[in-house]
């Protein structure tokens, strides 16, 4: 399979090649990182021919007999070179009991520039944190962009492909799939199920599937809802499955450990304080969610919100949603000193709709920018400083401070 440039990753990656950190993709499994890993080794062998790369790819049976810190540190030293560069790459390393020992007596040897994938938010916590604190970079790595999505499939910039888009997430494989929507659906399917398994119940020896299938249900149906642990709980035990909110909220963290669902605190637009009770969840990858409710149930206005979120958490910022008096911000979106606003509407269709989108982000007085992005065929324009703007131009902008 050839493979296709994430110029944004390469160009963040470049930057750390050969230094001496430990250069960590993490993100829920089948976003790309082994892609990535993949990509950058061949960059790699673009600049340096003679590079010695050891590759070990935990998901294949051939290394299955790497499964703790000893037996990874026998096999990389066996297969080091002594005249060449060594180049490290690991694909999903927390499968390896012990492996952040193996990378830090790696490291201290200086032999071996490491690269590694996780598919687990804790593998950057606890004793890998205190083993390797300043050792080590961290790379967010995310379902396709929009762009990207355009060009893994070779599609124009048309409202036909952000249906599409909309519909099928940004899971990479899905290019070499056909273009069914069966077909997909089935394949986001299966893959929802290994990551349930493999990185929540299998990982934290849960036998409660039918509790789990049914909050995950409810977070996929609920996406765009204010939601406590009380409600869950309250929701699963009409559904007969009796849970307490204390539970509810472990597990939700297991759920974002594995990078299937991300949490949204709210946050005062003035006094920036964070309320402690009523947050959102979003999907990494959004087609996993229409997966979960069935292709029967796909709703673009359901999707508008999640696909926001993603686009913001792609371009690095901290988002969250916002609380003015008694109305809601969609989204405040925060890198560096940099802020923006945003609200997302389906369609703009009559005036008390217009007055509420805008009407909300007018009560903020600082001079940030401000948004109302929907899938009105025509943009309003700039309405009293607040900018209208189709679902796709927001989509391809990569620089909203402007």
């Amino acid at each position: 399979m050839s493979i296709i440039e994430r110029k944004t990753y390469l160009k963040n990656i470049k930057q750390f090649i050969d230094k001496k950190l430990i250069k960590v993709f993490v993100g829920q499994r089948r976003v790309g990182k082994s892609y990535l890993l993949k990509m950058t080794g061949n960059y790699i062998l673009e600049q340096n021919k003679d590079a010695h790369i050891i590759f070990i790819d935990k998901e294949q049976y051939a290394f299955d007999s790497i499964n703790d810190y000893h037996s990874l540190i026998s096999y990389v030293e066996s297969n080091l070179s002594d005249t060449k560069l060594n180049y490290l790459f690991i694909d999903e390393v927390q499968e390896i009991n012990g492996f952040e020992k193996a990378l830090r007596h790696f490291q201290n040897k200086d032999a071996v520039d490491i690269y590694c994938t996780g598919s687990n938010a804790e593998m950057l916590s606890g004793e890998l944190a205190t083993l390797l604190s300043g050792r080590y970079i961290r790379i967010q790595v995310n379902s396709l962009s929009y762009i990207e999505f355009l060009k893994f499939h070779k599609l124009d910039d048309d409202n036909d492909s952000l249906f599409k888009y909309l519909k099928w997430g940004g899971l990479p494989f899905i290019r070499n799939l056909e273009k069914n929507d069966e077909v997909i659906f089935d394949y986001l399917s299966n893959i929802l199920s290994t990551i349930v398994y493999k990185d929540v119940l299998y990982r934290y020896k849960i036998r409660n599937v039918e509790f789990f299938d049914r909050l995950i249900q409810y977070i996929a149906a609920n996406t765009e809802n204010l939601i406590t642990s009380k409600k869950i709980s309250d929701y699963l035990r009409s559904q007969k499955v009796a849970i307490s909110p204390k539970v509810v909220l472990t597990y939700l963290q297991y759920l974002q450990n594995a990078f299937l669902i991300y949490k949204l605190k709210r946050v005062d637009v003035n006094s920036k304080k964070v309320f402690e009770i009523n947050d959102k969840y979003f999907f990494e990858d959004w087609g996993l969610k229409n997966a979960i409710l069935g292709l029967g149930h796909f709703s673009i206005p359901d999707n508008l919100e999640n696909v926001v979120f993603s686009h913001l958490k792609q371009l690095g910022y901290d988002v969250n949603v916002g609380v003015l008096k008694n109305l809601e911000i969609d989204f405040i979106a925060k890198k560096g000193q940099e802020i923006i606003y945003v609200q997302v509407a389906y369609i703009i269709s009559d005036e008390k709709v217009k007055k509420r989108e805008f009407g909300n982000l007018m009560l903020i007085k600082d001079n940030y920018p401000k948004y109302v992005v929907s899938l009105d065929p025509v943009e309003i324009g700039s309405y009293k400083g607040i900018k209208h703007i189709h679902l796709r131009e927001f989509l391809k902008n990569d620089n909203l401070s402007l």
